[in-house]
């Protein structure tokens, strides 16, 4: 199943949410010089009532914010797919039970200020190329599913069965059809899912599983 390439993650967004004007400052200074495109907000409101839905895209979040601090956000955030995004902690008052809460939520790392900028632009491309590569794999089921909808209740009565490892003489047995009509539902499926091998259908199938439909 071909899933369309997301973006490159080097050119990827990089949202920045940080109250000190002189820090967002020099952090959109330092994405700028290394290719990357930088939204700066003040507070987790501004972020929210702005931001953009472009992606591959990251969170650079400090903890101290005016009304939501930075950890709730991003507790927030990360209970939807739709908001959640790969985040990097900044902070100037880092202790230990603030790592490991910010990293039990999922964060990519946790820098206390002043970071070396290496470190930073190191942790951007890494957590960018999450984003990329969880695209990628949500551009893959919405194909899969695409392809599921499109399929009459017979050609999926194949699909189940061919998945589950039947013989095409097994399948015609159970269906009560000829082994020729199998073939000829067996090919529709590969075109409609858009699958390249038989190997390449079941992992598609695979990773549908556990996953919840579309709404």
């Amino acid at each position: 199943m071909n899933a369309p390439r997301p973006e490159s993650p080097r050119t990827g967004l990089v949202h920045v949410i940080d109250d000190d004007p002189r820090m967002r400052a020099s952090l959109h200074g330092l994405l700028r010089s290394a290719g990357l495109r930088p939204a700066c907000f003040a507070s987790a409101s501004e972020f929210l009532a702005g931001r953009s839905p472009e992606r591959p895209a990251c969170l650079l979040l400090d903890v101290r914010l005016p009304e939501v601090n930075g950890l709730d956000l991003q507790q927030v955030l990360a209970h939807s797919p739709e908001t959640a995004l790969p985040t990097i902690i900044i902070t100037g008052h880092a202790d230990v039970r603030m790592g490991v809460r910010a990293m039990k939520a999922g964060a990519v790392d946790f820098l206390a200020k002043p970071f070396d900028p290496a470190e930073l632009l190191q942790a951007i491309q890494e957590a960018l190329a999450r984003d990329a590569e969880a695209l990628g794999r949500a551009g893959e089921l919405a194909a899969t599913r695409a392809g599921l909808r499109s399929l009459t209740p017979r050609e999926r009565d194949v699909l189940d069965r061919v998945v589950a490892g039947r013989l095409n003489k097994q399948i015609a047995g159970e269906l009560g059809v000829s082994e020729v009509t199998v073939k000829v539902h067996r090919r529709r499926v590969m075109e409609k899912m858009k699958a390249r091998s038989l190997a390449e259908l079941v992992r598609c199938m695979t990773g549908l599983s556990g996953t919840k439909p579309a709404q």
